[in-house]
């Protein structure tokens, strides 16, 4: 498959045509961004890890039942993606108080919660994503109810895949963001990535963070973390 004409260049992917309409090449870079593109910088090998990392994961999901956009894995940096309408909402699942959450609620990271949150903010840049609730995404027709039924389906069946799979790594699935598309059938099916760009993963025994918090909180040991994750997936494919 040969890329044609870029399409959109985000902040961690740049997306581009090919020979199928209905298909889409998406290249991972290794730039990386925080707190709405106010904090700009760079992790090496970012983008080689969270794409094959993704892709990984991505699989295990569609053997769960969970429909993705994942096609085929064509490069270390490149994947083969079904073309799909973005839902503008960002799907956010939490474990654990951690990041926003404890900030918002004025609580302390690490209280594990009896059953996992989930929230939805409207992906806006412009407007810093802000929070909103089931009813004013219908309003603003951003999704149907049915839709949300699915999404809300389906991203909790995602945490219970994940957390399953990195509890076998060591490692804790604090929270994580999703977003969904809408398919050329208009079926809701999951896109863009799951790594630890959009994970907060923390090492089981000694509450470590392995995901970009290191980048965002100026931790250090960043490209470490990321490989410290990629190898332990790797230990247990």
């Amino acid at each position: 498959m040969i890329k044609k004409e870029l399409l959109y260049e985000g902040k961690a992917k740049k997306v581009f045509t090919c020979e199928d309409p209905n298909l889409l090449i998406v290249s991972y870079k290794d730039d990386a961004t925080a707190f709405n593109g106010q904090k700009k910088g760079r992790i090496d090998q970012k983008g080689i890890i969270n794409n094959q990392m993704s892709n990984y994961l991505m699989q295990r999901l569609e053997k769960a039942g969970i429909p993705t956009h994942y096609v085929e894995e064509l490069s270390e940096r490149e994947t083969l993606v079904k073309k799909v309408s973005i839902v503008p909402l960002e799907v956010i699942i939490r474990n654990i108080s951690a990041g926003s959450f404890a900030k918002r609620y004025g609580v302390e990271e690490g209280i594990v919660f009896d059953e996992p949150t989930f929230e939805i903010s409207y992906k806006n840049d412009a407007l810093n994503d802000p929070l909103m609730n089931e009813t004013h995404a219908i309003a603003l027709k951003l999704a149907t109810k049915e839709e949300l039924e699915t999404i809300k389906k389906y991203a909790f069946a995602v945490n219970e895949q994940l957390r399953a799979f990195w509890q076998e790594c060591g490692i804790i699935l604090v929270d994580f963001k999703l977003e969904f598309g809408r398919d050329v059938n208009h079926q809701i099916i999951l896109a863009d990535e799951i790594s630890p760009d959009t994970c907060r993963l923390w090492d089981s025994q000694t509450k470590e963070k392995l995901d970009k918090d290191r980048f965002r909180q100026d931790l250090g040991g960043v490209e470490e973390a990321y490989q410290q994750i990629m190898n332990r997936l790797k230990q247990h494919i």
